[in-house]
């Protein structure tokens, strides 16, 4: 009985005992310096958390001195090639032979080394093999337990060895790995990109392959840029005048600006590849073959626009290119055929064959027109003259046919051109107001081309032998100098005549009067009516009375000098040459 107290209180104190080792309640807890006096269970935790080789092997080395009266002298690695050396800690400690750790054969063993009784190579070991040395000297020799620490430093850092060359390939397979995802993750941002990128290039084709296939112009072009990217289209010439918009916005009167800011904004532009921004517009110029034909623009004021938005102005600006090159190219075939038909009709073609061929072209020459001729000194019968007369006339005359002839435009228009309107608008054209234009009488049909051509050049030619050499002459206001010069004909004598006879000639003939004799005589006599009177045989009241029916059946005034000239003429051109006929 009385054992029992005594053997619970046996076992009682060791507990107590142990309790004090630990820090029981109420006592200060061993520090760790104290639990750990040679830092082995720090390096410990230090060389299983790294995961660089040379690290662990330099840890170790650093932790030599403190387990006794060690040296570290070197640290050396496995490798594929033999070992590789890692510094020591100790800077001075002695200098270690290669060759020497060569010959243990991977066994531990002692070194010799200057100056240092003791060295010796541990070999740090791992599952495959050897991993590399941890080389140590001392003066002398160490003791049981320095043995045992130096023997645990070299376990603690072979495992470590151990456990980063296992997490080395767990490493670089998870580096792999992420490496990977992330490529993975960029190859289908990537492919999402593009596959949206291609979805909205598709949209721009198809909208603009639509307004092809259905044979939209400009105006279509401009309305599909605008459906396509939410901003405002437009479509100017290369001078700035607009030609098509869509979407809000548009400016009533539309802007005008100068030729230089035009130019110094058509060569910004064209200094870059594909659409500009000036100012708030981005810009693309249509100009296949490098012929500008118009300009493409997207109203931008809050600089939106995108990678997308640029896309569609630069396949729309092809688009528009396009359509403007075939406008050209329309209208420069319809100008080849507009100019052989008026140099057919200039030379003489038949009538069947000449309207035929109008029509084909749009041209209607059952019309009366008149031959235009047009000479303007220091410009050549070149493309940017012949454009400058057709833009002149073209406010002035509807639907002219015009070729060039030499130094000069041959027009054939359906309207007598105003004389001081065409020329102004000429001068204007062409900077300088020297020209001449000779205008013919009307033209009834194909036939009388040619007639009204030598007119129009014969009142061309009198124009510029003028003292007044520039304006306009119209055939039909020459007078007398209608039968002046060579290459008269009947015909033209015929058509002065009537010009100026017709009217006296038509009441004879229905009248059985003598009212042309009567003033051919009277021209005759000088005007004088005794004369006149004489050579008639009549009285002179009857004379009076002649000469005032000829003033209002003519409608002409005796008495005005031009007047009486041409009256002389042409009587004496119908007495002599006509022989008396003129109906």
């Amino acid at each position: 009985m009385a054992g029992h107290p005594s053997q619970r209180l046996g076992t009682h104190v060791p507990d107590q005992e142990a309790t004090s080792h630990l820090g029981a309640p109420g006592r200060a807890p061993r520090s760790l310096a104290s639990l750990d006096p040679h830092g082995l269970l720090e390096l410990s935790h230090a060389l299983f958390t790294c995961a660089e080789q040379r690290e662990i092997v330099r840890l170790a080395l650093r932790q030599v001195s403190a387990l006794g009266p060690y040296r570290s002298v070197a640290g050396y690695l496995a490798a594929s090639d033999g070992l590789t050396r890692v510094p020591g800690h100790d800077v001075g400690a002695p200098a270690v032979d290669d060759a020497q750790l060569t010959e243990l054969g991977e066994a531990d063993g002692p070194l010799s080394l200057p100056a240092l009784s003791w060295n010796r190579a541990f070999g740090l070991r791992g599952g495959d093999g050897l991993l590399g040395y941890l080389v140590v000297s001392s003066d002398s020799g160490p003791d049981e337990q320095g043995n045992f620490l130096l023997t645990t430093l070299v376990g603690l850092t072979s495992a470590a060895l151990s456990l980063a060359a296992a997490r080395t390939p767990l490493r670089d397979d998870a580096d792999e790995l992420g490496r990977l995802r992330a490529e993975r993750d960029t190859a289908v941002q990537h492919v999402n990109t593009m596959r949206s990128t291609l979805r909205l290039q598709r949209t721009v084709h198809e909208a603009l392959a639509r307004v092809a296939a259905r044979g939209g112009g400009e105006h279509a072009i401009t309305q599909a840029l605008y459906e396509l990217t939410g901003l405002s289209a437009l479509v100017e010439d290369r001078f700035g005048n607009l030609r098509s918009w869509a979407g809000p916005g548009r400016p009533d009167p539309y802007p005008v600006r100068s030729s230089t800011h035009q130019e110094e904004m058509l060569r910004q532009v064209a200094r870059e590849a594909g659409p500009v921004r000036f100012k708030e517009r981005l810009i693309a110029l249509a100009q296949p073959r490098g012929d500008l034909l118009g300009v493409l623009a997207l109203e931008d004021p809050g600089a939106t626009a995108d990678e997308h938005t640029m896309f569609a102005l630069d396949h729309a600006q092809r688009s528009l290119a396009q359509e403007l090159l075939h406008l050209r190219e329309l209208s420069e075939v319809e100008l080849r055929l507009h100019r052989q038909l008026i140099d057919d009709l200039l030379e003489g073609t038949d009538g069947p064959s000449a309207y035929a061929r109008a029509e084909a072209v749009g041209h209607d020459l059952r019309r009366t027109h008149y031959v235009v001729v047009v000479h303007w000194p220091g410009n050549g019968a070149d493309d940017s003259f012949t454009r400058a007369v057709e833009q002149a006339t073209a406010t002035t005359a509807s639907h002219p046919l015009i070729t060039r002839r030499g130094d000069r435009v041959v027009l054939l228009t359906e309207t007598r051109p105003d004389s001081d309107l065409v020329h102004a608008a000429l001068a204007r054209e062409l900077g300088t107001s020297d020209g001449a234009i000779g205008v013919s009488t009307p033209c009834d049909s194909p036939d009388a081309v040619p007639r009204c051509y030598r007119e129009a050049l014969r009142a061309l030619k009198v124009r510029q032998n003028s003292r007044q050499r520039s304006g306009t002459t119209y055939f039909d206001d020459l007078g007398l100098y209608r039968i002046l010069g060579p290459g008269n004909d009947v015909r033209e004598l015929e058509g002065f005549v009537r010009e100026w006879l017709g009217p006296l000639i038509d009441y004879d003939a229905d009248h059985d009067t003598e009212l042309v004799e009567t003033l051919s005589r009277y021209f005759d006599c000088g005007g004088n009516y005794d004369d006149t009177a004489t050579a008639l045989t009549v009285h002179r009241s009857t004379l009076r009375y002649r000469l005032q029916r000829i003033r209002e059946i003519s409608d002409r005034d005796l008495a005005d000098v031009d007047t009486r000239l041409n009256l002389q003429v042409a009587t004496r051109v119908w007495k002599i040459i006509l022989g008396g006929r003129g109906r």
